[in-house]
């Protein structure tokens, strides 16, 4: 299941769920299949959502092609944060487990036609659910200036987001700028060469991506949703991979793992809130795992339990 999308941590997220056999678990985020397979494959029951119905058509295939998966999987076009009525549509009320493995797959960043490389030379696109309106052509053609500023320098943490938007929109004034190509190059000679961090573009087309998306909205929300659907005892797991989307992770869990979290400056508790998992760490990828998917090395594992 690996030709679609390489699995990330994916072992690790395995013992991190302690998958049992006819437990069902929660894929929010179903990419090739890599995770939601390897459920099948130790005999548990898998629910699983994209945005992208390539990815479920992918996975849907290989999962056919198992006959021992026959009636142990349901796979939904959806946002994982629409979980609860992805489950309430099913008559499902409670899950042994949770995986998210949040950001792009391998398949909508080397699918050139997607647009999601700086390296690639394909149409501006970027959006994961080829439903939606929005695309990358948009945010970079018609967002102003200071919007362009904004969304760079926010979802990129790119200190050079104002040069950056200028240039996009003086460049766009003689056409619209189209190609994967045109941009990279673009920002490339905006941004001082790297030392380290990689392409001179990865930031930005990292932040028009999120904003395409609208991946970060709503990410604490979901992961309260799903700890609420959660037997006790049953895991949730969530893959990471830039600090903006690792900071809300850690923040939502640690809150969730806290029995008080009024303002310290009160003398008594008012706001009655009880933890209701506790923390089991987070897990970067090993070496080796490394070695043969650089694209892994970025990634944070942070796991809780139900209490």
């Amino acid at each position: 299941m690996s030709e679609y999308h390489v699995p990330v941590l994916l072992n690790e997220c395995m013992e991190a769920l302690a998958i049992t056999p006819e437990k069902l678990y929660f894929d929010g985020t179903l990419g090739g299949g890599g995770h939601s397979g390897e459920i099948l494959r130790r005999g548990g029951r898998v629910i699983a959502t994209d945005r992208d119905i390539e990815a479920i058509d992918c996975a849907r295939g290989k999962f056919l092609a198992v006959s021992a998966y026959n009636g142990r999987y349901t796979l939904v076009k959806d946002n994982f944060k629409n979980v609860l009525n992805v489950l309430k549509d099913r008559e499902i009320s409670a899950l042994d487990g949770a995986l998210l493995d949040l950001g792009s797959s391998s398949h909508q960043v080397d699918e050139d036609s997607r647009g999601f490389s700086y390296s690639g030379d394909g149409v501006i696109d970027m959006r994961m659910d080829r439903d939606q309106m929005l695309s990358a052509m948009t945010v970079v053609n018609e967002y102003s200036e200071e919007e362009l500023s904004r969304v760079i320098y926010t979802y990129g943490e790119e200190r050079f987001a104002r040069k950056i938007a200028k240039r996009i929109v003086e460049t766009r004034k003689n056409a619209p700028i189209e190609t994967t190509r045109e941009l990279a190059d673009l920002i490339k000679a905006c941004v001082p060469p790297q030392k380290k961090g990689g392409h001179p573009a990865k930031r930005t087309f990292q932040a028009i991506r999120i904003e395409v998306n609208n991946e970060l909205s709503g990410l604490g929300e979901a992961i309260c949703d799903l700890v609420s659907v959660l037997r006790s005892g049953a895991r949730i797991a969530v893959i990471s991979f830039h600090s903006l989307e690792d900071r809300i992770v850690k923040q939502t869990l640690k809150t969730l793992a806290t029995d008080c979290i009024c303002d310290k400056s009160l003398p008594v508790c008012v706001c009655h809130h009880k933890a209701s998992v506790k923390l089991l760490g987070k897990t970067k990828p090993s070496e080796a795992e490394i070695a043969a998917n650089p694209r892994a090395q970025s990634a944070t594992l942070r796991v809780a339990e139900k209490l």
